[in-house]
C-alpha cells in the first residue's frame, strides 16, 4: 500500500485520471498537481470531448491549479503526469514555473525531450520514467 504523500500515491491518482480518459475514448493520459501534499488539480485528456487540440491533461490541470491558487505561478507545486509532456505542455510548465514534474513513461514520438530537454523552467526538477523505476502492482 502506498503511503500518503508519496510519489507513488500521487502517480496512482494521475493513473486514475488516465483511466477516466480511456473510459471516455480519449488518449489515456492523466495528471494531478500537488501543493503542500494536497491534490489541488486533477485532469485527463479531453481533446476529443472538447474538440480542442490543446485540451491535454497537463494544460487542464495547470488552469485548474492556477484558479485554485489564484496565481499564474505554480512554484510550490508538483505535476504528476502519466506520460512525458509534449512540447506545448512542457512550454506551459515553463511559464507556470512548476517546481517539479514527475512523469510515468517517456513519449518517444511526441515527448518534449525529443526536441529539447531544456523546454521546462531551469528551476523545475524533472523525474522521468517513474513507471520504470517504480513497478506498480
Amino acid at each position: 500500500m502506498d503511503s500518503v504523500f508519496s510519489d507513488e500515491y500521487f502517480m496512482r491518482a494521475a493513473l486514475n485520471e488516465a483511466r477516466r480518459a480511456f473510459e471516455e475514448e480519449e488518449i489515456p493520459v492523466g495528471a494531478v498537481i500537488v501543493c503542500k501534499n494536497q491534490i489541488i488539480a486533477r485532469a485527463y485528456n479531453m481533446t476529443q470531448k472538447l474538440n480542442d487540440v490543446t485540451a491535454h491533461a497537463e494544460m487542464i490541470a495547470f488552469t485548474s491549479a492556477s484558479n485554485y491558487l489564484n496565481s499564474k505561478y505554480l512554484t510550490d507545486c508538483t505535476l504528476y503526469v502519466t506520460l512525458e509532456p509534449c512540447n506545448m505542455c512542457a512550454g506551459a510548465s515553463f511559464w507556470t514555473q512548476v517546481s517539479r514534474i514527475v512523469y510515468g513513461a517517456s513519449d518517444e514520438k511526441r515527448g518534449y525531450q525529443q526536441t529539447s530537454e531544456f523546454m521546462t523552467h531551469p528551476k523545475t526538477v524533472i523525474q522521468k520514467g517513474f513507471w520504470k523505476k517504480n513497478v506498480l502492482n
